[in-house]
Protein backbone atom coordinates (compact mmCIF):
# COMPACT_ATOMS: atom_id res chain seq x y z
CA UNK A 1 0.00 0.00 0.00
CA UNK A 2 1.28 3.41 -1.10
CA UNK A 3 0.56 5.93 1.96
CA UNK A 4 0.33 9.85 2.27
CA UNK A 5 1.25 10.99 5.71
CA UNK A 6 0.80 14.14 7.01
CA UNK A 7 3.25 14.75 9.85
CA UNK A 8 3.34 18.19 11.99
CA UNK A 9 6.27 19.00 13.99
CA UNK A 10 7.12 22.19 15.90
CA UNK A 11 10.54 21.83 17.55
CA UNK A 12 9.22 20.84 20.74
CA UNK A 13 10.99 17.18 22.25
CA UNK A 14 7.81 15.00 20.86
CA UNK A 15 9.11 16.58 16.89
CA UNK A 16 11.56 13.45 16.71
CA UNK A 17 8.92 10.86 17.84
CA UNK A 18 6.60 12.23 15.31
CA UNK A 19 9.17 11.73 12.83
CA UNK A 20 9.98 8.28 14.02
CA UNK A 21 6.30 7.52 14.32
CA UNK A 22 5.63 8.50 10.70
CA UNK A 23 8.78 6.45 9.45
CA UNK A 24 7.90 3.35 11.13
CA UNK A 25 4.45 3.36 9.23
CA UNK A 26 5.56 4.47 5.86
CA UNK A 27 7.95 1.62 6.27
CA UNK A 28 5.45 -0.87 6.91
CA UNK A 29 3.65 1.09 3.35
CA UNK A 30 6.14 1.13 1.12
CA UNK A 31 6.27 3.20 -0.99
CA UNK A 32 4.91 6.07 0.90
CA UNK A 33 5.45 9.58 1.34
CA UNK A 34 5.82 11.82 4.23
CA UNK A 35 4.70 15.41 4.02
CA UNK A 36 6.11 17.42 7.18
CA UNK A 37 4.53 20.81 8.01
CA UNK A 38 6.06 23.30 10.87
CA UNK A 39 3.46 26.04 11.39
CA UNK A 40 4.22 29.26 11.75
CA UNK A 41 1.49 30.73 13.43
CA UNK A 42 -1.56 33.13 11.06
CA UNK A 43 -0.07 36.17 9.19
CA UNK A 44 -1.24 38.22 11.43
CA UNK A 45 0.49 38.59 14.14
CA UNK A 46 -0.57 42.15 16.28
CA UNK A 47 1.55 42.99 18.86
CA UNK A 48 1.01 46.51 18.99
CA UNK A 49 -1.72 47.43 21.89
CA UNK A 50 -4.62 49.12 21.65
CA UNK A 51 -2.67 52.10 22.71
CA UNK A 52 0.80 53.00 23.30
CA UNK A 53 1.00 56.25 22.87
CA UNK A 54 -0.59 57.56 26.39
CA UNK A 55 0.56 61.45 27.20
CA UNK A 56 3.32 60.94 24.07
CA UNK A 57 3.60 63.45 21.50
CA UNK A 58 2.96 62.74 18.16
CA UNK A 59 6.78 62.72 16.97
CA UNK A 60 7.52 59.98 20.07
CA UNK A 61 4.46 57.90 19.18
CA UNK A 62 5.51 57.32 15.50
CA UNK A 63 9.08 56.49 16.52
CA UNK A 64 7.74 54.03 18.69
CA UNK A 65 5.42 52.36 16.49
CA UNK A 66 8.00 52.22 13.66
CA UNK A 67 10.14 50.23 16.35
CA UNK A 68 7.38 48.07 17.07
CA UNK A 69 6.87 47.33 13.38
CA UNK A 70 10.63 46.38 12.56
CA UNK A 71 10.55 44.73 16.24
CA UNK A 72 7.49 42.39 14.25
CA UNK A 73 9.30 42.40 11.16
CA UNK A 74 12.75 40.93 12.74
CA UNK A 75 10.28 38.31 14.99
CA UNK A 76 8.85 36.68 11.63
CA UNK A 77 12.59 36.82 10.04
CA UNK A 78 13.58 34.62 13.40
CA UNK A 79 10.73 32.39 13.38
CA UNK A 80 11.02 31.76 9.58
CA UNK A 81 14.75 31.07 10.11
CA UNK A 82 14.02 28.65 13.10
CA UNK A 83 11.24 27.05 11.27
CA UNK A 84 13.40 25.73 7.81
CA UNK A 85 15.60 24.44 10.86
CA UNK A 86 13.69 22.68 12.29
CA UNK A 87 12.72 21.12 9.00
CA UNK A 88 16.26 20.25 8.00
CA UNK A 89 16.64 18.17 11.06
CA UNK A 90 13.24 16.73 10.11
CA UNK A 91 14.67 15.85 7.02
CA UNK A 92 17.91 14.84 7.70
CA UNK A 93 16.64 12.84 10.30
CA UNK A 94 13.72 10.95 7.96
CA UNK A 95 16.21 9.89 5.60
CA UNK A 96 17.91 7.74 8.05
CA UNK A 97 14.89 5.84 8.69
CA UNK A 98 12.71 5.22 5.97
CA UNK A 99 13.45 5.42 1.88
CA UNK A 100 9.84 7.00 1.77
CA UNK A 101 9.82 10.53 -0.24
CA UNK A 102 9.98 13.08 1.97
CA UNK A 103 8.54 16.84 1.44
CA UNK A 104 8.83 19.55 4.01
CA UNK A 105 7.23 22.75 4.45
CA UNK A 106 6.53 25.96 6.29
CA UNK A 107 3.07 27.15 6.68
CA UNK A 108 1.01 30.48 8.04
CA UNK A 109 -2.50 29.22 9.42
CA UNK A 110 -3.98 27.79 12.39
CA UNK A 111 -2.68 23.91 13.13
CA UNK A 112 -6.16 22.59 13.22
CA UNK A 113 -7.14 24.28 10.13
CA UNK A 114 -4.39 22.83 8.45
CA UNK A 115 -5.14 19.51 9.50
CA UNK A 116 -8.43 19.50 8.30
CA UNK A 117 -7.18 20.44 4.36
CA UNK A 118 -4.53 17.84 3.80
CA UNK A 119 -4.71 15.16 1.58
CA UNK A 120 -3.43 12.55 3.59
CA UNK A 121 -4.11 9.02 4.72
CA UNK A 122 -3.04 9.46 7.98
CA UNK A 123 -2.27 12.40 9.94
CA UNK A 124 0.59 12.69 12.70
CA UNK A 125 1.11 14.62 15.41
CA UNK A 126 2.93 14.24 18.79
CA UNK A 127 0.83 14.06 21.94
CA UNK A 128 1.81 17.19 23.59
CA UNK A 129 3.70 20.51 22.21
CA UNK A 130 6.23 23.21 22.35
CA UNK A 131 4.46 24.94 25.48
CA UNK A 132 3.26 21.65 27.52
CA UNK A 133 6.87 20.75 28.80
CA UNK A 134 6.87 17.02 30.73
CA UNK A 135 3.82 17.35 32.19
CA UNK A 136 1.74 14.29 31.89
CA UNK A 137 -1.50 16.11 32.67
CA UNK A 138 -1.58 18.48 30.46
CA UNK A 139 -2.30 17.40 26.46
CA UNK A 140 -1.27 20.05 23.42
CA UNK A 141 -3.18 22.84 23.45
CA UNK A 142 -3.95 21.73 19.58
CA UNK A 143 -4.41 18.00 20.05
CA UNK A 144 -8.12 17.99 20.95
CA UNK A 145 -9.05 20.36 18.09
CA UNK A 146 -6.83 18.56 15.78
CA UNK A 147 -9.16 15.23 16.42
CA UNK A 148 -12.50 17.05 16.41
CA UNK A 149 -11.34 18.57 12.86
CA UNK A 150 -9.32 15.49 11.05
CA UNK A 151 -11.91 12.99 9.37
CA UNK A 152 -8.50 10.72 8.97
CA UNK A 153 -6.81 8.60 11.11
CA UNK A 154 -4.35 10.63 13.70
CA UNK A 155 -1.49 8.45 14.87
CA UNK A 156 -0.49 10.52 18.14
CA UNK A 157 3.00 10.05 18.91
CA UNK A 158 4.03 9.25 22.67
CA UNK A 159 7.23 11.05 23.92
CA UNK A 160 9.75 8.10 22.63
CA UNK A 161 9.13 5.70 19.48
CA UNK A 162 9.66 1.95 20.44
CA UNK A 163 9.14 -0.77 17.45
CA UNK A 164 5.39 -1.81 17.16
CA UNK A 165 4.82 -5.56 17.69
CA UNK A 166 2.24 -5.81 19.92
CA UNK A 167 -1.10 -3.57 20.11
CA UNK A 168 -4.28 -3.08 21.86
CA UNK A 169 -7.77 -2.20 20.30
CA UNK A 170 -10.29 -0.64 22.56
CA UNK A 171 -13.25 -2.13 21.47
CA UNK A 172 -16.63 0.02 22.17
CA UNK A 173 -18.78 -1.31 19.58
CA UNK A 174 -18.87 2.12 18.29
CA UNK A 175 -18.43 3.60 14.59
CA UNK A 176 -15.53 4.79 15.26
CA UNK A 177 -13.40 1.72 16.19
CA UNK A 178 -15.25 0.17 14.02
CA UNK A 179 -13.99 1.97 11.17
CA UNK A 180 -10.01 1.36 12.66
CA UNK A 181 -11.25 -2.53 12.24
CA UNK A 182 -12.00 -2.26 8.52
CA UNK A 183 -9.29 -0.15 8.25
CA UNK A 184 -6.55 -2.64 9.16
CA UNK A 185 -8.51 -5.29 7.81
CA UNK A 186 -8.42 -3.65 4.11
CA UNK A 187 -6.69 -4.58 1.07
CA UNK A 188 -3.45 -3.66 2.47
CA UNK A 189 -4.01 -5.49 5.57
CA UNK A 190 -0.42 -7.39 5.15
CA UNK A 191 1.54 -4.58 5.88
CA UNK A 192 0.40 -5.41 9.54
CA UNK A 193 1.05 -9.00 9.64
CA UNK A 194 3.49 -8.47 11.61
CA UNK A 195 2.01 -7.19 14.65
CA UNK A 196 -0.26 -9.05 17.52
CA UNK A 197 -3.63 -7.43 17.80
CA UNK A 198 -5.50 -7.80 21.07
CA UNK A 199 -9.32 -6.63 21.39
CA UNK A 200 -10.15 -5.07 25.04
CA UNK A 201 -13.92 -4.73 25.72
CA UNK A 202 -14.52 -3.44 29.14
CA UNK A 203 -17.57 -3.78 30.70
CA UNK A 204 -20.24 -6.54 31.36
CA UNK A 205 -19.38 -10.26 29.98
CA UNK A 206 -22.70 -10.99 28.08
CA UNK A 207 -23.04 -13.77 25.64
CA UNK A 208 -23.73 -10.95 22.65
CA UNK A 209 -20.28 -9.21 24.10
CA UNK A 210 -18.89 -12.36 23.09
CA UNK A 211 -19.98 -12.86 20.05
CA UNK A 212 -19.71 -9.58 18.83
CA UNK A 213 -15.86 -9.83 19.67
CA UNK A 214 -15.27 -12.96 18.54
CA UNK A 215 -16.53 -11.61 14.90
CA UNK A 216 -14.04 -8.82 15.15
CA UNK A 217 -11.16 -10.91 15.98
CA UNK A 218 -12.03 -13.09 13.14
CA UNK A 219 -12.31 -10.50 10.68
CA UNK A 220 -8.73 -9.85 11.61
CA UNK A 221 -7.86 -13.52 10.98
CA UNK A 222 -9.21 -13.66 7.81
CA UNK A 223 -7.10 -10.51 6.54
CA UNK A 224 -3.90 -12.41 7.90
CA UNK A 225 -3.84 -10.67 10.95
CA UNK A 226 -2.82 -12.38 14.15
CA UNK A 227 -6.11 -11.33 16.95
CA UNK A 228 -7.14 -12.24 20.69
CA UNK A 229 -9.86 -10.90 22.28
CA UNK A 230 -10.89 -10.44 26.41
CA UNK A 231 -13.94 -8.87 28.32
CA UNK A 232 -12.41 -7.21 31.57
CA UNK A 233 -14.98 -5.52 34.01
CA UNK A 234 -14.40 -2.33 34.93
CA UNK A 235 -14.77 1.12 33.53
CA UNK A 236 -12.56 1.62 30.40
CA UNK A 237 -10.39 4.34 31.90
CA UNK A 238 -8.95 2.01 34.50
CA UNK A 239 -9.31 -1.58 32.15
CA UNK A 240 -8.01 -0.31 29.11
CA UNK A 241 -3.93 0.92 30.82
CA UNK A 242 -3.97 -2.09 32.94
CA UNK A 243 -4.51 -4.35 30.28
CA UNK A 244 -2.00 -2.47 27.82
CA UNK A 245 0.44 -2.64 30.61
CA UNK A 246 0.05 -6.27 31.56
CA UNK A 247 -0.01 -7.19 27.75
CA UNK A 248 2.91 -5.09 27.16
CA UNK A 249 1.20 -3.04 24.48
CA UNK A 250 3.11 -1.19 22.48
CA UNK A 251 0.26 1.31 20.87
CA UNK A 252 -3.11 1.64 21.19
CA UNK A 253 -5.90 1.96 18.90
CA UNK A 254 -8.95 3.04 19.82
CA UNK A 255 -12.11 5.98 18.48
CA UNK A 256 -12.78 9.34 18.89
CA UNK A 257 -15.77 8.81 20.17
CA UNK A 258 -18.05 5.98 21.09
CA UNK A 259 -21.95 5.64 20.16
CA UNK A 260 -23.04 8.43 22.20
CA UNK A 261 -26.02 9.84 21.61
CA UNK A 262 -24.17 13.31 22.13
CA UNK A 263 -22.65 13.40 18.79
CA UNK A 264 -20.89 16.51 19.46
CA UNK A 265 -18.80 15.48 21.70
CA UNK A 266 -16.16 14.34 19.81
CA UNK A 267 -13.67 13.64 22.26
CA UNK A 268 -15.43 12.22 25.39
CA UNK A 269 -14.10 12.08 28.76
CA UNK A 270 -12.64 8.39 28.12
CA UNK A 271 -11.08 9.55 25.45
CA UNK A 272 -9.49 12.39 26.93
CA UNK A 273 -8.54 10.59 30.27
CA UNK A 274 -6.52 7.72 28.23
CA UNK A 275 -4.86 10.04 25.97
CA UNK A 276 -3.49 11.82 29.04
CA UNK A 277 -2.39 8.61 30.82
CA UNK A 278 -1.61 5.56 28.69
CA UNK A 279 2.24 6.08 27.68
CA UNK A 280 1.57 4.58 24.55
CA UNK A 281 1.51 5.89 20.84
CA UNK A 282 -2.44 6.19 19.72
CA UNK A 283 -3.80 5.59 16.88
CA UNK A 284 -7.38 7.10 16.93
CA UNK A 285 -10.31 7.12 14.26
CA UNK A 286 -13.22 9.39 14.25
Amino acid sequence: MSLKLAAFVDGSVYSASVCDHAAWLANLNAPSRIMVTHMLGRRSRQSVPADLSGNLSLGARTDLLTKLSAADEEWAQLALARGRAILEDVAARLAEKTEAAVETRLRHDDLADAVAEQDADVIVVGKRGEASGYAREHLGSNLERVLRGSDKPVLVANYEFSPIERCLIAYDGGTSIAKAVRYLSGTDASAYAGIEFHILKAGEDTPDVRAELEGVAATLKQAGLTATWEIRAGEPEQAIPDVAVEKKSQMLIMGAYGHSRIRNLIIGSTTTSLVRSCRLPILMFR
